[in-house]
């Protein structure tokens, strides 16, 4: 009975994430309440007050379900050669995270966040997005520092300078595609962009 009662409670601690899910995509994170979560889950606001102490915690277990941060992207590649090979364990990742974007939950999440969220009590839509950012380019400068090392590193192109170019262009194809992800594939555009900026960044024979 206790281990049915334990599935119970995790079954519905997912569905009222599912259901801010949709509210904050539909009405934005503002101007949702928990009441309107509790009904668009059936449920009522007693039941999230047993799952979240308020809105925010609510919000931040939303965002925990959908992250992704780049080092499980690069041992998801499951190729321990890609260690040696510090550009293409870039590049494996960042294709990882297109094609787990383009999923329904990881799309509507990251859309609330950058297109769908004010600063509001104690949520800071920038102070998350920040966060993630700097997070992706310190690991984008670890491997960009180890392909300098190797001498896969185009000469004079400073690793951290790499991993803020690369850092940028992904934010800013990222920022298009949540606004209108009908208009364009992430995985296509995205895998096209990668290619040509990391072509630029390798070495090249003449040094």
């Amino acid at each position: 009975m206790a281990r049915h009662t334990k599935t119970e409670a995790a079954a519905t601690r997912e569905a009222l994430l599912d259901a801010a899910e949709e509210v904050f995509l539909k009405k934005g994170v503002a101007r949702t309440s928990l009441e309107q979560i509790a009904r668009h889950a059936d449920m009522t606001r007693g039941a999230i007050y047993w799952h979240f102490r308020n809105k925010a915690d609510l919000f931040q277990a939303m965002l925990q379900r959908v992250r992704m941060p780049f080092q499980e992207l690069v041992e998801e590649i499951g190729d321990p050669s890609v260690t040696e090979r510090p550009l293409e364990a870039i590049r494996l990742a960042c294709l990882k995270g297109f094609e787990r974007l383009e999923q329904p939950r990881y799309r509507r999440v990251h859309a609330i966040l950058v297109h769908h969220c004010e600063v509001f009590g104690d949520i800071d839509p920038l102070a998350m997005q920040n966060e993630m950012a700097e997070e992706a380019c310190g690991a984008l400068a670890d491997y960009f520092t180890c392909a300098a090392r190797l001498g896969q590193l185009r000469s004079g192109l400073d690793p951290e300078v790499a991993g803020e170019l690369l850092q940028a262009m992904l934010g800013g194809l990222f920022y298009d595609w949540l606004r209108n992800h009908e208009q364009f594939s992430l995985l296509e555009r995205g895998t096209l962009l990668l290619d040509t900026e990391l072509a630029l960044m390798r070495a090249t024979a003449s040094g």
